[in-house]
């Protein structure tokens, strides 16, 4: 290596190297942002599109059954693009494809904000969750092929730290909307929440300009023909299928589970607090918005540390031990959180408890998935595991809404006592533990 090329590495990586990272970090990222947008506007979106007065007890009722219903339907439609992309970007390249599906889920997120009814809001969150789902299995690719190998690890975490910056960003813009400049405004506001969602498409521009394809990527598509997805099912990859499934599902069910109802959970706890203290209606607006952000930021800066966190456990003590000790705290975080008396401020403060597992395990997605599969089934097979658990997934939030909206004025309690069940399923992560291959030393194939 010559002297001018080890001046220009930071970290062991190059100056094209980390704009790559950078643009893989920023698209998933915006997938977070677009995808999550809508939970943080369903407490005034789904009342104003369904012709319900806002603050009642049948507006809660139908927030809680409408995010479940659209939380499932866009985990329908993330693994439907995963799958999909997944195979599209091993054909067309990564950088390509990351650009089609960042453009997808901008503009399908933009289109929300147009909605004149529920059914066409949800057509339209569907567009945009091919893209959301399609955008991962190729940044991930990209960036497991381009950094050097004793890299790969840091990097795939340090991509999946853009999630909560997503989530940070999209709980900023709601508050900033609806929570000051159009405080008085519910009715109208969120559709000026969703119109954000086209800012990926610049992203996208970024990423046409500055990034190219993968030497790795080059030389397997040049040698190699793409193999059917049947083979994923050979006995050579069969194992590692079932090995990237079985997290992917405990993970994705758990998060979605919680995070799909936070915004929903502190809209709730709010307002029986603003009764409590004797609010007008413009401060319990206020409370609103405000609790609403602050639980955010606890989940995310709890899942910014967690993620992070995953870099030292999987390095020394392997990816197995890993997601056990990461699924083990998760159950206790959840079981404690709901499970507890506690006062409303407490309880969205666990929330940081939450985030460090439930949230903080995402982190080793990134580099575990890439590192089952050889490079001509990298895409397909990473995007296959990620994206076919959300369909597994997609059964919780809608089971969460649905049980919770039928507690009527009490669907507040149903949902907390629902929420504390959902802690059993990283237990079954636990349990399943001996069938995660470990790849802890292992070079791309």
């Amino acid at each position: 290596m010559s002297e001018q090329t080890a001046k220009r590495r930071v970290l062991g990586l190059t100056s094209y190297q980390w704009i790559v990272v950078f643009a893989a970090w920023l698209g998933w990222g915006f997938d977070i942002f677009d995808g999550l947008l809508f939970n943080f506007v369903a407490p005034n979106c789904v009342p104003t599109l369904l012709g319900v007065p806002l603050g009642t007890p049948e507006a809660a009722s139908a927030t809680f059954t409408w995010t479940g219903r659209l939380t499932a339907l866009l985990l329908i439609g993330w693994a439907l693009g995963g799958i999909v992309f997944g195979r599209i970007a091993d054909r067309i390249g990564r950088t390509r494809t990351l650009m089609v599906t960042m453009l997808l889920y901008a503009f399908g997120t933009a289109l929300c904000a147009l909605a004149p009814n529920i059914w066409m809001l949800a057509f339209f969150r569907f567009i945009a969750s091919l893209g959301i789902g399609g955008e991962w299995a190729a940044g991930a690719a990209m960036v497991a092929e381009t950094v050097p190998e004793k890299r790969r690890l840091e990097m795939g975490a340090l991509l999946y730290t853009s999630a909560p910056f997503g989530l940070f960003l999209a709980s900023a813009v709601n508050h900033q909307i609806a929570g000051v400049w159009l405080l008085d405004s519910p009715e109208t506001s969120w559709r000026w929440v969703f119109a954000c969602g086209l800012l990926p498409a610049a992203v996208a521009l970024l990423v046409r300009v500055f990034v190219h394809e993968p030497e790795k990527w080059k030389a397997a598509r040049q040698s190699v023909k793409l193999p059917p997805m049947s083979e994923l099912f050979t006995p050579a990859h069969l194992p590692y299928v079932i090995s990237g499934f079985l997290t992917a599902v405990i993970a994705l069910l758990t998060w979605w589970s919680s995070n799909a109802f936070i915004p929903v959970v502190s809209t709730g706890l709010a307002r029986v607090e603003a009764g409590v203290r004797g609010l007008d209606p413009s401060a319990t607006r206020g409370l609103i918005e405000g609790w609403k952000a602050m639980a955010t930021n606890y989940f995310n800066w709890g899942g910014l540390i967690g993620t992070l966190l995953t870099v030292p456990v999987a390095k020394f003590f392997g990816r197995r031990a890993m997601f056990g000790l990461y699924f083990g705290c998760s159950a206790i975080a959840m079981l404690c959180t709901f499970g507890l008396d506690l006062a409303p401020e407490i309880r969205l403060k666990m929330y940081f408890l939450i985030g460090l597992t439930v949230f903080g395990v995402f982190g080793s997605f990134t580099y575990y998935l890439p590192e089952l599969f050889p490079t001509r089934l990298r895409g397909t097979g990473a995007g296959f595991c990620y994206n076919v658990g959300r369909f597994v997934a997609a059964g919780g939030p809608f089971l969460v809404g649905t049980i919770a909206s039928r507690g009527g004025v009490d669907a507040l309690t149903s949902a907390l006592h629902l929420l504390f069940f959902v802690g059993l399923v990283p237990l079954v992560g636990v349990m399943l533990s001996p069938f995660v291959f470990e790849t802890k030393g292992r070079q791309l194939a």
